[in-house]
């Protein structure tokens, strides 16, 4: 039964994908508010249906600690699951994402006319000045930025390498940074096909502290991102 539910899940997945991807040069040409609102249809109609087909619903803990202004997001990545979440909590949220992906068709002309923010990791210099000028942008539009500090998904259970581009945004741009936690990837794991059931939960910690030295805040926010990641992983109870 897993796998009938895996396979009956995953295959109207990638056919809902596929009609938000084929259906959005409709809206392309109208204001952004337009195509994100149809972008963001895409985990509006995929979280329910996981839920009916696999028994998968998810939990959202702090958010009391979200203030009423744009912030950006650092957030733990285990799972596709995770890069449709903020965009079923916002449509207008930005997510920081690898430039390789623009190269999908279609996909990558609606990422862009999002104000999604494409960043090339190969780039050096330029691409940390690119990605200063393009949150700075999202966050004085009022639309809040998500980065995933470790720069891909990692597997339950293990830490990746912490870039130092999340530090340089806190120092620079001068916007609340907030800690994100969540255990995603122990049912909707990376690269495979069975999807479990059971609750997932993404928990909103408390805003990183302001006027932190550089050097002190990217190991903090690990610690942060880490020890709570682990807890609920503890926590999880997979059906």
């Amino acid at each position: 039964m897993p796998a009938i539910r895996s396979f009956l899940f995953n295959t109207y997945f990638f056919a809902w994908s596929t009609l938000i991807m084929l259906t959005g040069w409709i809206v392309l040409p109208l204001p952004r508010r337009f195509i994100r609102g149809h972008i963001g249809l895409w985990p509006r109609l995929n979280f329910p249906v996981m839920r009916a087909l696999i028994g998968t619903k998810f939990e959202v803990r702090g958010r009391a600690n979200i203030p009423n202004q744009p912030v950006i997001f650092a957030a733990k990545h285990q799972s596709a699951w995770d890069t449709m979440f903020f965009l079923w909590l916002n449509p207008a949220n930005a997510y920081v994402m690898k430039a390789e992906l623009a190269r999908i068709p279609l996909w990558g002309w609606y990422m862009r006319r999002c104000g999604h923010i494409m960043i090339d990791r190969t780039g050096g210099a330029g691409t940390m000045r690119e990605l200063m000028r393009s949150t700075s942008a999202a966050l004085a539009d009022g639309r809040s930025v998500i980065i995933f500090p470790e720069g891909t998904r990692t597997m339950p259970g293990t830490t990746g390498t912490y870039h130092p581009g999340i530090a340089a945004l806190y120092s620079q741009t001068g916007a609340t940074v907030i800690p994100v936690a969540l255990n995603s990837g122990l049912f909707w794991p990376r690269r495979s096909f069975l999807k479990k059931p059971g609750t997932i939960v993404i928990e909103f910690l408390e805003p990183m502290p302001a006027g932190m030295k550089r050097a002190a805040f990217l190991p903090e926010l690990e610690r942060r991102i880490e020890t709570a990641t682990r807890r609920l992983e503890s926590e999880a109870q997979i059906g």
